[in-house]
Order: structure tokens, then sequence, then C-alpha cells
């Protein structure tokens, strides 16, 4: 592996109406949902580490604390970006934020585990 603190990863999307809270069923507002908002930001802990796992390895997310402290409508461009803040062992922290042009919409932490992606689909079959 060649995980380091440092690494950043970034992914933006415009928000549509299928990513408001309204079609998560989370709310009856239709801005941008905080379960899509988690979304974004784990993908951005994906990206941060992309090509840097040895051969059979993964990522999975173990815990997610963030504060959705903006809301933002469809139409919006928004951008989450991840950076890879401490690595203990197998395990991942990342200090993650998304915003779009009026600033801060949500900032928090993402922990990661490095697994072998075999064994772990294999723990997750009924016995």
């Amino acid at each position: 592996m060649e995980l380091t603190p440092g690494l950043i990863g970034r992914v933006s999307i415009v928000v549509d109406d299928l990513d408001t809270a309204k079609a998560f069923r989370s709310s009856d507002v239709p801005v941008l949902a905080t379960p899509r908002v988690v979304a974004l930001m784990e993908e951005a802990t994906c990206k941060a580490i992309e090509g840097k796992l040895g051969e059979g390895m993964t990522s999975v997310g173990v815990r997610v604390q963030i504060d959705h402290i903006a809301p933002t409508v469809p139409g919006r461009s928004i951008g989450a970006e991840a950076l890879l803040q401490q690595v203990e062992g197998r395990r991942l922290t990342f200090s993650v934020k998304t915003t779009d042009s009026n600033g801060l919409l949500a900032v928090g932490v993402i922990t990661r585990v490095v697994v072998d992606r075999a064994h772990f689909l294999e723990k997750a079959q009924p016995k």
C-alpha cells in the first residue's frame, strides 16, 4: 500500500431532483439530501486512495460523522473534498467537506478500513 497522509480526492456534481431530501424520503423539502452529501463525501475518500491499494484490496466505510450546515437546491454545482489525515494500520481517517458557490455545505470525518475484497465478500454471504 502507498497510503500516506495528505492524499486528496475531489468529486463534483450538479444537484438534480433525484439528489433531494424529498427524493430520498429523508424530508419533504426539495434541497440536497444529507444521505446524498454522505455518498458524495465517501466517493471523494475513494478517489483520494484510488490506485494506492494492493491487488485484491479495497476500502469500506466504517464511520461517518458530518454536520450538514447549509441547504442547496437542484441546478447548483457542488463539490466534495476528502483529505487523508491519518493512516493507522488498515484504518484510514479523512477530513471531508462539501461546498457550493455560496460556501460550506457540510463538514466532517469519515473512517474507512482497508480489506481484502474476496474475504470481505465471503463474510457477507449467508451461512
